[in-house]
């Protein structure tokens, strides 16, 4: 071969050597961006307000089986009308009192409750009566009166412990109890209640002096 040649080769050769593979290196990925937090949906599909709290609701306010806020006495009963130191109040075939308590005018000497049987159930088997007394004797005079039977209107005779009492009355009856205001001044309470067994649990309400 000529010597020119020969060199004009061997330098390509070395040139070839000299740039390699320039080839550049496949792409990678870019780092994948986290999606954005998300409120949590509202129960009908919708996202709550912004500033809208997540919270448990406020828990509703009581109320009265009627959904009404509940009236002076007791069981969220009205109070009894009372003119002339007199009040008339209702029993029913529910066991149930339509008033929750009697405020007697402190200008009274005396005081009559007159009791109406809006029901129809006969005396023997849904008879009322209004019995007044210590609110703490309650109980023992309902128990001594079961005792003591209907011939005696369920109240143990000379009962001590009974400041007044009426007659036991049945569906469609009325009665009538008065007594001295001054025995219902003392230290209390005091309550009016039912005396028939069983009723007396629920047919009972306040009694006091007012002004």
């Amino acid at each position: 071969m000529h010597p020119k040649h020969a060199t004009l080769g061997l330098a390509c050769v070395m040139a070839l050597a000299a740039c390699g593979d320039r080839t550049p290196p496949p792409a990678t990925d870019a780092p994948a961006t986290p999606a954005p937090a998300t409120t949590p949906a509202s129960p009908d599909g919708n996202a709550p307000a912004p500033g809208a709290s997540t919270g448990p609701d406020p828990m509703p306010a009581p109320q009265t089986q009627d959904g009404q806020p509940g009236q002076p006495g007791a069981g969220g009963k009205p109070e009894a009308t009372v003119l002339n130191c007199s009040t008339t109040i209702e029993g029913n075939d529910a066991m149930q009192f339509n008033v929750g308590s009697i405020t007697v005018p402190s200008a009274c000497s005396e005081f009559t409750i007159t009791l109406r049987h809006t029901g129809a159930l006969p005396v023997n088997t849904m008879g009322h009566n209004v019995v007044i007394a210590l609110a703490s004797d309650r109980s023992g005079i309902a128990t001594d009166g079961m005792a003591a039977g209907a011939d005696a209107a369920y109240v143990k005779p000379g009962d001590p412990r009974v400041i007044a009492h009426s007659e036991m009355i049945g569906g469609g009856q009325t009665t009538s109890v008065s007594f001295p205001v001054s025995k219902i001044q003392g230290a209390g309470p005091y309550e009016f209640f039912c005396s028939f067994p069983g009723h007396w649990a629920m047919m009972h309400g306040t009694i006091q002096v007012g002004g």
